[in-house]
């Protein structure tokens, strides 16, 4: 008589088990790389942002505001690209020390993702909160 070939049903269950336990560690470890990853879109676009008011500031010695919008022409920031972060408000301080807080708002798989970053003329500190 030829001896069975296969697993048992007691292998089949332990590798059943161990895969289990797998999934449930990797599965949260994986959503947080996934929610970062959504988040570095936001960073750049508050980036971005930074980075154009730094070239207004520098050519009107003021910041400039905007509520609410996707692509503003003064900034020259399109934030329609972006999936998650389509767009930003900017709130323009001008009188001394003159400073700006621009803040956007994920939605789709990043919904409930709030970034902003307070940033104030040279000298002053500049600070970033997100919400992730």
């Amino acid at each position: 008589m030829e001896k069975a070939k296969g697993f048992t049903l007691v292998e089949l269950v332990i590798v059943i088990v161990i895969v289990g336990i797998l999934s449930i560690v990797a599965v949260p470890i994986y959503r947080g790389y996934t929610r970062r990853a959504m988040a570095s879109e936001g960073k750049s676009l508050l980036g971005a942002i930074q980075t154009s008011q730094k070239v207004y500031f520098a050519e009107y010695v003021d910041f400039y505001g905007v509520t609410d919008t996707s692509n503003d022409l003064a900034l020259d920031v399109d934030a329609r690209a972006h999936k998650y972060f389509t767009s930003y408000t900017v709130t323009a301080n001008n009188t001394p020390p003159k400073s700006f807080i621009v803040s956007t708002t994920g939605f789709g798989g990043a919904t409930g993702m709030t970034l902003s970053l307070t940033a104030f003329e040279t000298g002053q500190p500049t600070t970033a909160e997100f919400g992730i």
